[in-house]
């Protein structure tokens, strides 16, 4: 239980007590003094605390406007982040040290999201108009077994990204991970509907992971089976090949590491010149034990 909640947390007090109340105090399970604190209670009290964004989530949002935590966030998100920093780099110690003061970064062993929790709250503060604008229709993308239908849905996402994708990219002050924060908010929909995403992105990754979860009963809810599927996000910075051979290893290895069998490679070419004839495709790959659905846009 300590090891999940620092885990989640990375230690942040305001984290760590609002959590404890949350699973303590605000949860009807946790009110039952008959009964002890499980770890399953308190990632339902995490997935609470993220979803109702208290006072100290909500200021978040403040400072990603600031330009000077754009730099550094919005790098983190895209993955463009050069692996050195000061004077002759892209970016600037001073901006480094202020946003890892903040607490919302670590600077060490790996620059990174400071915590679990940041990296759910993050994405979900920058992307909240555009979620709200998306529509949420739950009914078409999920199928009579009750199962997600994610190639359906990324059908959807792959017709409206052609159609918005520059438009909507370009709405965000973090124009550099636009595709992926557009992605993201067009899956939103999976959280808002009852399902969660986690998310994994860092320096050094060359892509966005989201793993999708989606209860099978819903009475028993994330206590009885559940689908596990997991998104890799990757943006073209090679040639088309190379980036697919790539992100299929790295998605086999995230489906390895999260016991899925099923896995889905996004790749976003950036590219202005090339048409989206040539941008858009569908197609399966063959990795190992692993059949990936890879989706080009």
């Amino acid at each position: 239980m300590i090891d999940y909640v620092f885990g989640q947390t990375a230690g942040q007090p305001w984290l760590v007590n609002a959590l404890g109340y949350e699973a303590c105090f605000e949860m009807k399970t946790g009110r039952d003094r008959s009964r002890p604190i499980s770890l399953t209670t308190m990632a339902d009290a995490r997935e609470k605390l993220i979803e109702r964004r208290d006072t100290h989530l909500d200021q978040l949002g403040d400072k990603l406007r600031e330009a000077r935590v754009q730099r550094i966030i919005g790098r983190i998100l895209a993955d463009t982040v050069e692996e050195t920093v000061g004077a002759d780099a892209t970016i600037p110690e001073d901006d480094l040290q202020y946003v890892e003061d903040l607490g919302l970064i670590q600077a060490r062993p790996q620059l990174a999201i400071a915590n679990p929790i940041y990296r759910e709250v993050i994405p979900r503060t920058l992307t909240w108009t555009t979620q709200v604008l998306i529509p949420q229709e739950t009914a078409w993308y999920v199928k009579e077994d009750k199962r997600l239908d994610l190639p359906k849905l990324l059908a959807a996402f792959q017709q409206f990204f052609r159609e918005n994708g520059d438009s909507w990219a370009n709405r965000f002050d973090y124009k550099e991970a636009g595709p992926q924060l557009v992605m993201q908010a067009f899956l939103q929909r999976i959280v808002n509907s009852g399902g969660r995403i986690d998310r994994e992105y860092g320096l050094g990754r060359r892509r966005t992971d989201l793993l999708v979860q989606w209860p099978l009963d819903e009475a028993q809810g994330f206590h009885g089976p559940v689908q596990r599927a997991v998104i890799e996000l990757k943006i073209l910075h090679k040639s088309l090949e190379a980036t697919i051979k790539e992100g299929l290893a790295q998605t086999a290895d995230y489906m390895d590491r999260v016991g899925t069998d099923e896995g889905y490679l996004i790749v976003f070419d950036r590219t202005p010149e090339v048409p989206w004839e040539e941008k858009i495709f569908v197609r399966q790959e063959q990795y190992g034990k692993h059949r990936i659905g890879v989706w080009g846009m």
